[in-house]
């Protein structure tokens, strides 16, 4: 204890030097605003690249499992294609019509695929944060999904990176269908298990069961139709009694979420214009 003493009475001067270097320093980043917004950037740059290299070094050791999950899902796709395929050239005797279809859909969409370097799923307000900015042509209110489904929405975008609010958010609100039904809601999650959440105002006079797959509706600017969400595990009352609710078993473990592709719809742009107007010739219309 006393060699420890000595040593610290003996370099006294340092420790004061670098106590006052330190305040120093803070005030200068705190009250000057140029000063302060250079900090925050460069921080934000360490903090993202510092996300990704632990990504990195976790993908890695998650790789063999990931690809047996793709593996998996991509066989059941090609079953379901194959099938659906068969079932219209038994109806139409038309063998191209399925494929000029997906080109149809395909060509109003570009996938800018990412990487997740920062999640969690234990917060009410879990985020996500990705590799890909607007740099890459990211921008907020664009869908993100992944393999095996739906993901979230791109909330804010910086130039190398953007964060995702997730279907695990008490915040995200997404339009849902039952595939095959046309019925639709729109799905929350309210904490908890992050592999379940709930859809929300599903008509009373809806014809489904349990098993039935939940998918997004299309009827949203952000995702297209038809994007895996999950099962149905549980249907439940509303609280006023006047609509279904019900429990999915998410297809998307975000757990282990490591690579997903944000969608780019072409003809976003154009639908957000035209809705604008409406909305805005609606305003100006006179009340009779």
């Amino acid at each position: 204890m006393q060699n420890l003493w000595a040593f610290i009475v003996r370099h006294f001067h340092w420790f004061l030097f670098l106590v006052l270097e330190a305040v120093s320093v803070a005030m200068l980043f705190r009250y000057n605003s140029y000063q302060g917004s250079v900090w925050v950037s460069s921080a934000n740059a360490v903090t993202g690249k510092v996300y990704e290299w632990q990504a990195d070094v976790e993908k890695y050791f998650s790789l063999t499992r990931v690809n047996a999950e793709l593996t998996e899902r991509n066989l059941f796709l090609e079953q379901q294609i194959d099938k659906l395929r068969r079932q219209y050239r038994d109806l139409t005797d038309d063998t191209t019509a399925v494929e000029r279809a997906e080109l149809a859909t395909l060509g109003q969409l570009e996938l800018i695929p990412a990487k997740v370097v920062a999640n969690s799923v234990d917060r009410p307000d879990n985020l996500i944060t990705i590799d890909k900015g607007r740099a890459d042509g990211v921008e907020p209110d664009m869908g993100v999904a992944c393999g095996n489904g739906l993901v979230g929405v791109v909330y804010l975008a910086g130039e190398h990176y953007a964060v995702v609010l997730p279907a695990l958010n008490n915040r995200s609100r997404i339009s849902c269908s039952i595939r095959g039904r046309d019925y639709f809601g729109y799905l929350t999650w309210t904490g908890g298990d992050p592999s379940r959440a709930y859809v929300e105002d599903i008509p009373r006079h809806a014809k489904f069961r349990k098993g039935d797959w939940v998918e997004t509706s299309g009827y949203s600017s952000i995702f297209p139709h038809g994007v895996s969400v999950g099962r149905i595990e549980k249907i439940f009352n509303s609280r006023d009694g006047l609509s279904y609710r019900l429990q999915v078993h998410l297809s998307t473990d975000f757990a282990c979420l490591r690579d997903v592709c944000v969608i780019k719809d072409k003809g976003m742009a154009e639908r957000m214009r035209l809705k604008e107007a409406a909305l805005d010739s609606l305003q100006l219309m006179p009340v009779k």
